[in-house]
């Protein structure tokens, strides 16, 4: 429902890697500005964007940065700082700072009523510090993935950087008005560092069903796999996090066993890229096929033509309820049923609900008789991709989740 105009707020909304559904990026902040602006508040977005980002304008950057309106109430403004997720830690450093440095002048001199920040970076929230502050405007603050707790379980060790993003936690949880997690682990951390009170809500990623319902979707397979081949889908960023040497030693294990039906599309790019296709080369994976980022509107395509969804982490403690993952969320849209390689909340939503298999960690057999039971038992298989679609529609949609969203940030400005 539109609000009235004593309700209406200007939402100045920090997002560091933003993307319109013409970028590969996640489009979650895209989905959630949409509905603000549809209840009739208004949006501004500050973002960077990286490589795989499209933010939705095309004039020319002046000064640094470019603006404008890319539908009704909904403004973007982009600084021009170049980022890829290959940058060293030094360099993203510098790019995370001088974000925060641009972000922070416009929080102090931009009109609006609510800052809202979502991270990582955890450098994202200062600008909502100061207008916390300086201006006393309520702050939100959004976390979607455990920081400073994953780069610190993936080996960072320098005690700097680490405590530095300790207190930028402390104060963005201290600071807000209000926190929102996307997963139950990020929620019970949330908790435990928030003064008694805050309010704090679990949203997490959701499944875009109205984007894999379009007519115009056609089952696409890249050269090298055929129609009669079983294909299993990974789609996203090839970094350590990932965990993707654990897909081709699965790979490995299926030429051992000569099964040759099998392929594996990874589609995506990251740090880990260039040495899993060497790999895959000296050790002939014909089975693997590696493709490049390819805008979300077109990733459709690949995934109606797949035939299960793989959600794979690196066995890492601080990922089995701290992480929201949108490719799993996107295998639940599209009905593809998933394998996932890791315990935690997604494996127990994926054992209780019937929609694929979830195998122990670092077990390349496991791994191979997983993909083989799905090959193999086209009927059960069937029933999988079923029940991940009616899973995505009952608690996943993004139409929800956006409500939700939306909601919460409505509930804080009034209280």
């Amino acid at each position: 429902p539109l609000q009235s105009l004593m309700d209406v707020m200007k939402i100045l909304y920090f997002h560091q890697y933003f993307s319109t559904p013409k970028g590969a990026n996640g489009t979650r902040s895209y989905e959630m500005a949409l509905e603000l602006t549809r209840r009739g508040h208004e949006v501004c977005i500050v973002c960077c964007g990286d490589e795989r980002s499209e933010v939705g304008l095309d004039k020319a950057f002046r000064l640094g940065s470019r603006e404008g309106e890319i539908a009704k109430g909904f403004r973007v403004i982009q600084l021009k700082i170049p980022y890829a997720n290959k940058f060293s830690l030094a360099k993203r450093a510098m790019v995370f700072m001088a974000f925060a440095a641009f972000s922070t002048f416009l929080a102090l001199t931009r009109k609006f009523d609510m800052a809202f920040s979502t991270s990582p970076p955890l450098t994202i929230s200062a600008p909502c510090f100061f207008a916390k502050i300086f201006r006393r405007k309520k702050f939100v603050f959004e976390v979607r993935d455990p920081w400073p707790e994953s780069p610190k379980a993936l080996g960072l060790k320098n005690p700097v950087i680490l405590g530095i993003m300790s207190a930028l936690e402390w104060m963005s949880h201290r600071l807000a008005d209000g926190c929102i997690g996307l997963s139950p682990g990020i929620v019970d951390g949330i908790k435990r560092k928030s003064p008694v009170g805050k309010k704090v809500i679990m949203i997490p990623n959701g499944s875009d069903i109205g984007l894999f319902d379009q007519g115009d979707i056609t089952p696409k397979r890249p050269d090298g796999i055929s129609q009669d081949d079983f294909v299993a889908i990974f789609t996203g960023a090839h970094g350590e996090a990932n965990g993707l040497g654990k897909v081709l030693d699965a790979a490995a294990e299926l030429k051992r066993r000569r099964n040759s039906r099998i392929k594996i599309l990874f589609i995506g790019g990251g740090k880990q890229k260039n040495l899993l296709v060497r790999r895959a080369e000296e050790e002939m994976l014909d089975n693997c096929v590696f493709m490049d980022f390819v805008p979300k509107t077109e990733l459709t395509n690949y995934l109606k033509g797949a035939d299960a969804g793989l959600q794979v982490l690196k066995d890492c403690k601080a990922f089995y309820y701290g992480t929201s993952p949108n490719k799993f969320f996107d295998y639940l849209a599209v009905g593809l049923p998933v394998i996932n390689n890791y315990p935690g909340w997604v494996a127990d939503l994926i054992s209780e609900n019937n929609c694929g298999l979830a195998i122990p960690p670092d077990d390349p057999n496991a791994f191979a008789d997983a993909l083989e039971n799905m090959a193999g038992h086209p009927d059960k298989t069937k029933i999988m991709a079923k029940n991940a679609r009616i899973l995505a529609e009952k608690e996943f949609s993004r139409t929800d989740q956006a409500a939700a969203f939306a909601d919460f940030l409505e509930q804080v400005n009034k209280s």
